[in-house]
């Protein structure tokens, strides 16, 4: 009966509203089509009257639905009142549907006038006044009827209420204990946990009781989410850590390229490789010039299984030309310069460029080497890279020894020693500086006696004793031929005098074989000028090459010097 009741109280209250609604929307509809009407006959835009056709379609539309809703339930007042309506709208319809005809057909001037005339005026006021009355007297008998059924209603939505009480109570009585333990106590720690992973604490441990009911079921979705949650996390952190490698990686590439040789390239692969992988300790070998040793010239992390300096045949990874991983545990071949006493794991990873074996990047970690296999893939990145930054750093050096060096003996070629002399013109300096020229006494003999292989190797061990005794005091030029050149700065003339004296010696005592035959003495002259005393530098090369021709005239095997005169002086043997 109660809802009943509410179910009368609300049709009543829709009854009015969509009553009230309808006559509402009938009055605004009259008031549209008029406005439609006057602009069409003001301005004969096509678009007006299209409004007035569809606006006073639904107008009629609305006085049908006004008649089907309360035809059957209206007094004998609100009908009269409803005809009233009806005839007004009749009135003000003709007026217009008349004075756009009029205007349509050419008659503008009667079409306007019609819209704006006192009948039409007249018309549409005592339509709204008939809408007024009968919206009123619908409105006061709509009211009585809702205030009715809402005293009805209100009376059996009491009854109803005071049952339901009583029966909620002794329902909500006997539920008690069931929902205190299987619902609500589950419910706060379910919420406890969702607060921590809405705080994104994934450590937080779920409940574990097995339910198989909708509690069961949110606390699974709660798992799923944590789960989801751990992964992401760790494909986030999996993600920074490559992208910091990556980062890394590309800086030390930066950094190899701005290297000018050797030396500074290995502390920067030193200093990236403990950024980078800082659980993993090596060393950066090189190779050396007969690619038979490689030495370390990099280290980081204190590596202690591998030696500094080995054989290449001793490497795994430099017999295969592919990276070698020696795991103790696992029972791969270990190399053989590695100590097999620690337990670390080791990767060797060759280093090439151009098909040429330059070097070696050593790494050793801890696990066995597991963290050796995770770094594996930037190792080899780094590899790659590092074994062409060191080919093209060779490959300079030799471009720059062709460009300086004499490819025979090692030393610094003519084009140097112009070099020299010119920079020691342009920079003229208070302290001395002296110029040896030096020439092998009869070299032709030996090419002569015993072929000129013979001939270049007693050029090359008279470069070598010229490097070993004044390496130190000069740069040590070949001059052309067998004649060499030795520039000196910061030397005096009875410094250069004595160095000469020790040079012509050294080598007059030096025993020179080839391939198992003595080749004889071998001797120098040598003329030495200096810049002592006054004496220009423009004319430095003049005078030690007319000191070189006295000493060749006076019997070689001698030291002749620009600033002494008169007869040559024999050495004492």
């Amino acid at each position: 009966m109660a809802v009943r009741s509410a179910d009368l109280e609300r049709d009543a209250a829709t009854t009015a509203w969509k009553l009230d609604e309808t006559v509402e929307q009938l009055q605004s509809a009259a008031e549209k089509t008029t406005e439609d009407a006057r602009l069409y006959v003001i301005k004969g835009e096509e678009r007006y009257l299209n409004a007035f056709r569809a606006v006073d379609a639904v107008e009629r539309e609305r006085e049908q639905s006004v008649k089907r809703l309360v035809i059957s339930n209206l007094t004998d007042q609100e009908r009269t009142a409803l005809q009233t309506v009806e005839a007004d709208a009749e009135v003000l319809d003709a007026i217009e549907e008349q004075a756009v005809k009029d205007f349509a057909a050419g008659k503008q001037d009667v079409g306007r006038a019609a819209v704006f005339s006192p009948e039409h005026e007249e018309a549409q006021t005592d339509l709204m006044a008939s809408v007024a009355h009968f919206t009123d007297l619908v409105d006061a008998r709509g009211q009585e009827d809702l205030r009715s059924a809402k005293e009805k209603a209100d009376l059996w939505g009491a009854i109803a209420k005071s049952l339901l009480a009583i029966t909620a109570l002794v329902f909500l009585s006997v539920l008690y204990f069931v929902l205190k333990r299987r619902v609500a106590r589950p419910l706060h720690q379910m919420s406890g946990v969702v607060r921590r992973l809405a705080k994104q604490d994934y450590t937080v441990e779920l409940l574990a009781d097995g339910r198989r009911d909708e509690i069961g079921d949110m606390n699974d979705a709660i798992q799923i989410f944590r789960d989801n949650g751990l992964e992401r996390d760790r494909l986030d952190a999996e993600r920074r850590k490559d992208q910091q490698i990556k980062d890394l990686i590309l800086q030390l590439m930066h950094r190899l390229q701005g290297c000018q040789d050797e030396a500074e390239l290995a502390p920067v692969v030193a200093r990236y490789a403990v950024q980078i992988f800082p659980e993993l300790r090596g060393h950066l070998f090189v190779m050396n010039e007969g690619r038979t040793v490689l030495s370390a010239a990099g280290t980081w992390g204190a590596p202690r299984r591998s030696t500094t300096e080995f054989p290449s045949i001793q490497c795994w990874g430099l017999r295969r030309g592919r990276p070698h991983l020696s795991e103790v545990e696992h029972g791969d071949v270990p190399c053989q310069h590695l100590d097999e006493t620690t337990k670390d794991g080791s990767l060797c990873m060759p280093l090439a460029a151009h098909g040429d074996t330059v070097g070696m990047l050593y790494f050793e970690g801890p696990d066995g080497g597991l963290e050796l296999i995770a770094a594996r893939v930037y190792i080899e990145l780094i590899a790659e890279n590092l074994g062409l930054a060191i080919a093209n750093l060779q490959l300079r050096d030799r471009l720059a020894n062709l460009a300086v060096k004499d490819p025979l003996t090692g030393l610094l070629n003519r084009r140097s020693l112009d070099e020299n002399l010119n920079r020691l013109r342009r920079e003229a300096t208070d302290l001395p500086a002296a110029l040896m020229m030096i020439d092998i006494d009869h070299f032709k003999h030996f090419n002569d006696d015993f072929g000129h292989d013979a001939g270049d190797f007693v050029m090359s061990q008279v470069a070598a004793i010229m490097m070993d005794v004044a390496g130190n005091h000069g740069a040590v030029h070949r001059f052309g031929g067998e004649e060499f050149a030795i520039v000196m700065l910061g030397t005096d003339q009875k410094e250069a005098r004595s160095l000469a004296e020790r040079l012509r010696s050294g080598i007059e005592r030096a025993p020179i074989t080839y391939l198992g035959r003595p080749l004889g003495t071998v001797t120098v002259s040598i003329g030495v000028a200096s810049t002592q005393d006054g004496q220009p530098s423009t004319n430095l090369m003049q005078r030690a090459d007319a000191s070189l021709l006295r000493a060749k005239a006076g019997g070689r095997n001698v030291v002749i010097t620009d600033w002494t005169t008169g007869d040559v002086e024999r050495p004492a043997v």
